[in-house]
């Protein structure tokens, strides 16, 4: 196969998780963000590091009342979702509407060891606030060494 390239074109996942017995965690998690992917960027949001170990995610929840936004974290996945309750008023024509009031739910991962703290909504950006708080198993520790005469 010398003087040609050979480009992937796809990642056929399925048919690869065949020859990787005992590393289904690895090809689940490959599944689900690939099929993440297809997912629209809406509403916007941001991703900002706050510190060492603390972060927080923006999302432009505008038009969006109390109770029609939630937050549900299922093992490593975090998800916002917006659904609009209120009826429209029919006796009102709109003749232009540039302010978006679709549904909306977006998925984020989390690292190990990430706990989502808290959430708050003010001005129209939900702000959730999220930290790495890594047990103290997990952590380095030094061995002490006994010197021997």
């Amino acid at each position: 196969m010398t003087g040609k390239t050979l480009t992937l074109r796809s990642f056929d996942i399925p048919q690869i998780h065949k020859f990787g017995i005992g590393f289904e965690p690895i090809f689940e998690e490959l599944m689900r963000v690939s099929g993440t992917q297809m997912q629209t960027n809406y509403p916007p949001h941001n991703v900002i590091k706050t510190g060492e170990n603390t972060l927080t995610i923006e999302v432009a929840v505008a038009g969006f009342a109390e109770g029609e936004v939630d937050i549900q974290v299922n093992k490593r996945t975090l998800t916002i979702s917006g659904e609009q309750l209120r009826e429209e008023n029919d006796e009102w024509e709109y003749l232009h509407r540039g302010i978006s009031s679709r549904n909306f739910t977006q998925h984020f991962t989390l690292a190990d060891h990430v706990e989502v703290k808290s959430a708050s909504i003010r001005d129209g950006i939900l702000k959730v606030y999220l930290e790495r708080v890594i047990p103290e198993s997990d952590k380095p520790k030094s061995i002490a060494i006994n010197y021997q005469n």
